[in-house]
């Protein structure tokens, strides 16, 4: 057995949002814990940089509608104990015809008692004449939506992790994982030893996890960050009222957006998709196949968005790594208990980071857990159960 002094209650491989929310959760219920990065800090090469994202309530799953009112409460702390603002109310607008989809998150928002706006065409047209909308096109208005200030949130959070005794080393690349009591983890620089293990790696999870007698259903894919230039800078702001949005039926997947203000002038439009993409050449050049989420964007916005110019000015990119069902993976080993793995977060997992960072805690403490988890359940992937191993 390690010696004591040398025997961390949890190591957390991955310092993105998840990773850094499951640090901090231990951490301030005094464990003595471990977050490792491969990367120096900061960087761009995960999914967890840049200045912004949604945050939002509106769901289709009533369990993330209900997970994200505990994620409000717990960016509201993280602002308070940090003294930074985290957070920007909005309003979120879900656009698009009345299908099943939108009948779905109008259900959820009506269940859960969170308040929203149901609005007709006409009503739109009025109120956002900068949307360019066809008479089948109605909107629900989800009042808690806004924007989360991303870069802020991690070092805030990398911050509280430091306060609350958590110890974190950057520039250290996991090179092998040995199960067992206690499990060790090996790194460029040297060995580690721990009581329990926490994998949230983002698109290198199955690189850990494959040694360890399991690979998960996992798609990496390089998401192109797009900035549309405002033809009169302002136009689509906050300070004109403007909301988040998510669009629905314009494309095979849905278009999502932010006011402008992150870069003066220029509006944050995007496609949820992008194209397979091996994390390690994420910033390769592109392919012309690449840039065909791009070219829908164009047509979108020169169709949809009259005050803004047709062509991005900005591109950035990020790395989505999404489950067949886009829904996450909160579970431990199915072989070695003690080793938990949160992956999969698939685009939207950004503003449920501090739930999901105290689900990963509460799995890795072999505590009672505050969520169901059979909606994240590895099992639920056929061939990956504890008999299959």
């Amino acid at each position: 057995m390690a010696a004591q002094k040398d025997l961390w209650d949890a190591i957390v491989i991955g310092a993105g949002i998840q990773g850094c929310f499951t640090t901090y959760h231990l951490a301030k219920h005094g464990k003595r814990v471990l977050l490792l990065e491969q990367f120096l800090l900061p960087h761009s090469r995960g999914s967890s940089h840049g200045q912004s994202r949604i945050i939002r309530k509106v769901y289709s799953e009533d369990f993330y509608t209900q997970m994200m009112d505990e994620c409000y409460w717990m960016w509201a702390q993280l602002e308070r104990e940090s003294g930074t603002p985290l957070y920007r109310k909005t309003e979120l607008l879900l656009l698009g015809k009345e299908n099943p989809e939108l009948k779905t998150m109008q259900a959820t928002l009506s269940r859960q008692g969170i308040e929203y706006q149901y609005l007709s065409s006409e009503e739109l047209k009025q109120r956002f004449p900068n949307l360019r909308l066809t008479n089948e096109e109605v909107g629900l208005l989800d009042k808690t939506g806004g924007v989360l200030y991303a870069d802020k949130a991690l070092r805030a959070l990398q911050d509280a992790i430091h306060q609350f005794g958590g110890t974190v080393k950057d520039g250290e690349k996991v090179m092998e994982i040995i199960p067992g009591l206690p499990v060790r983890v090996k790194t460029t620089c040297r060995s580690y030893q721990a009581k329990s293990l926490v994998i949230s790696a983002g698109p290198w999870t199955n690189q850990l996890l494959q040694p360890l007698g399991i690979e998960l259903p996992l798609q990496t894919l390089r998401i192109n960050v797009c900035y549309w230039p405002e033809k009169v800078p302002g136009s689509y702001s906050v300070s004109q009222a403007f909301p988040c949005f998510m669009w629905l039926g314009l494309a095979p997947h849905s278009i999502y957006g932010l006011p402008s203000g992150e870069y003066p002038g220029l509006m944050k439009v995007c496609y949820h998709h992008g194209n397979s993409a091996d994390p390690e050449e994420r910033d390769y050049p592109m392919a012309p196949s690449d840039t065909q989420d791009v070219q829908i964007l164009c047509r979108i916005v020169k169709d949809r968005f009259p005050d803004l110019k047709p062509e991005p000015a900005i591109m950035e990119r990020c790395i989505y790594t999404n489950t067949p069902d886009k829904h996450f993976v909160l579970d431990r080993h199915p072989k070695y208990d003690n080793i938990v793995i949160g992956a999969g977060f698939s685009g939207h997992g950004f503003k449920l980071a501090p739930v999901v960072g105290k689900i990963l805690y509460e799995l890795s403490m072999k505590l009672m857990l505050s969520y169901d988890l059979a909606p994240f359940r590895i099992s639920r992937f056929s061939g990956l159960g504890k008999a299959h191993l």
